[in-house]
């Protein structure tokens, strides 16, 4: 089964990162990935939760978190989603870094089918990401370091 990770450090304290990447007010302005989510069960903060989300390609997925940690972690699996997916898992991590920073870790784990095709469909998934992780990492970053997004809400 394919695990995909990737991290960035971030300037902000982990309840501020978990706040902002857990804030489906929020989400749009910063997460390239998703251009559209509803929460379906819950408000997104504790496992047993559900999220309906749109990705940039046009898929959809219901996702189900089965753990929620604030500021540590949120791990979620994949109820419904596309066609190809037997298994879909995430789970975002904050590591807290004794500047004050945060180590933010999103690692996605999965399993394709028809099974039989994995090992030419599995390296392409695995490419596509590699690169919208990143990019949901960096959004995240500019999120808090750049646009300032929590501050903005609070102000408001």
């Amino acid at each position: 089964m394919p695990i995909v990770q990737a991290e960035i450090e971030i300037s902000a304290p982990s309840e501020s990162v978990f706040d902002l990447a857990q804030s489906y007010e929020l989400r749009l302005l910063w997460d390239p990935f998703v251009r559209a989510l509803e929460l379906r069960q819950g408000n997104g903060t504790s496992a047993g939760d559900r999220v309906w989300v749109r990705s940039w390609t046009g898929l959809t997925m219901v996702v189900e978190f089965v753990n929620v940690n604030r500021p540590h972690s949120v791990a979620m699996r994949m109820l419904q989603g596309p066609w190809f997916f037997e298994m879909f898992a995430g789970t975002w991590l904050f590591h807290g870094l004794p500047t004050g920073g945060t180590r933010a870790v999103f690692r996605y784990n999965f399993r394709t089918r028809p099974r039989m095709t994995g090992a030419l469909f599995d390296p392409i998934v695995e490419v596509v990401f590699r690169r919208d992780i990143r990019a949901r990492l960096t959004g995240l970053k500019r999120g808090i370091e750049v646009d300032r997004l929590l501050e903005r809400a609070q102000a408001h």
